[in-house]
């Protein structure tokens, strides 16, 4: 072989090299892993759904994108989550977007549009206005009107959420008015307070210790699955589904915007594919197993399901419509997606409400056939 040749062999060998040294670097380089720390406890229902979507993710990433799933309190506290995500501590969080109401009050109107926005709007509903009319750029905006470096990800939708426990049965709002109620925070318990019921705002488990401990004697949280999961039946007995507080309420995840902003193009098309995944089982989860939960609670711990008074309605409705009022008055971003859900609203609420008439009906009437 001639020196030119040996060089040849010996240039293609180091190429050959250096290109298996560079291939594990390569084949890592899209590897992400995702620390997310919940608001709640990772035993939780809703986490439970979280890990969910987690596990499309990895598995439409062919495993580049990996989670762990971090509880409450595990890096920072609560009410300071998101601002760890913004700030990168934490690649991710996951809460219900109206916990940050305090940084802009627009945050309500995606993570819990107090009384269906005042036009209606339920949970499915609220997913057509997401995905189809506006909502998901209205939402996508947010979080540079909060001034936060944040990608937020709608993952479950939830409604409508039950009125509550209470420790006797209440038949007018005078006997609402005689508790201290657990409420969520924002616009939801502020309606509460100014129709007279005392208000209180606490995260989700510190509820049953405040029961057992009387800071508060009664409560509301979500639904019979979650509330049962909270273990409510063990102190209070008198349950009331039908309420206005959150008609809708969504749970969300947020990721460091430059974290997002790292993602290939094939990892952002996973997060979006099973964002709208989660979007639908989570529906169609929470149908099933908050019926298994209300048969349980009824059938074996003694609760006892009761309608709502009926002056509860009207006073809660003009409420909530006078504060959605006043923060649209207040605040230009909040009047802007306000106007959205309202403009949605005016177009499929009627067809809506009135399709699913005939059908909450007959519902109705075989619920009542079973008692």
């Amino acid at each position: 072989m001639s020196k030119f040749s040996k060089m040849i062999s010996g240039v293609a060998a180091a190429g050959v090299g250096l290109a298996m040294l560079a291939m594990p670097q390569m084949a890592s380089a899209n590897e992400v892993h995702i620390r997310v720390q919940a608001v709640l406890g990772t035993q939780t229902s809703e986490v439970a759904m979280l890990r969910d979507f987690m596990d499309d993710v990895t598995a439409l990433t062919g495993g580049e994108v990996t989670f762990e799933i971090l509880p409450a309190g595990a890096v920072v506290g609560v009410r300071e989550t998101l601002d760890a995500v913004d700030s990168g501590l934490i690649e991710g969080g996951f809460a219900w977007t109206h916990y940050w109401s305090g940084k802009h009050p627009a945050a309500m109107l995606f993570g819990s549009p107090v009384a269906g926005a005042g036009v209606g709007i339920d949970n499915i509903a609220f997913m057509s206005w997401f995905l189809n009319a506006g909502g998901k750029e209205l939402y996508d905006q947010l979080w540079d009107e909060m001034g936060v470096n944040v990608k937020g990800f709608m993952l479950q939708p939830v409604g409508p959420e039950a009125l509550g426990w209470f420790k006797e049965p209440i038949n007018s709002m005078e006997d609402f008015r005689k508790y201290r109620f657990r409420t969520p925070p924002g616009l939801p318990g502020q309606t509460y307070k100014d129709i007279g019921v005392a208000s209180v705002a606490m995260g989700g488990g510190d509820i049953l210790p405040a029961l057992e401990k009387g800071t508060i004697d009664a409560a509301e949280w979500c639904c019979p699955k979650p509330d049962s999961d909270f273990g409510f039946q063990k102190v209070l007995k008198h349950y009331y589904l039908q309420g206005l507080h959150q008609v809708v309420v969504n749970a969300d995840m947020y990721l460091n915007k430059d974290v997002y902003n790292s993602l290939t193009d094939h990892q952002k098309k996973a997060f979006e594919v099973a964002a709208n995944a989660s979007l639908m089982k989570m529906v169609a989860t929470r149908i099933y197993e908050n019926g298994e939960a209300l048969l349980d609670l009824t059938e074996n711990h003694g609760v006892i399901l009761h309608d709502t008074p009926a002056d509860y309605f009207p006073a809660y409705m003009n409420a909530a419509n006078a504060l959605l009022e006043k923060n649209a008055a207040d605040n230009e971003f909040f009047a802007k997606v306000w106007q959205s859900q309202k403009d949605f609203a005016r177009v499929a609420v009627p067809f809506w409400a009135g399709a699913q008439t005939s059908n909450a009906k007959l519902g109705k009437a075989y619920a009542d056939s079973l008692k």
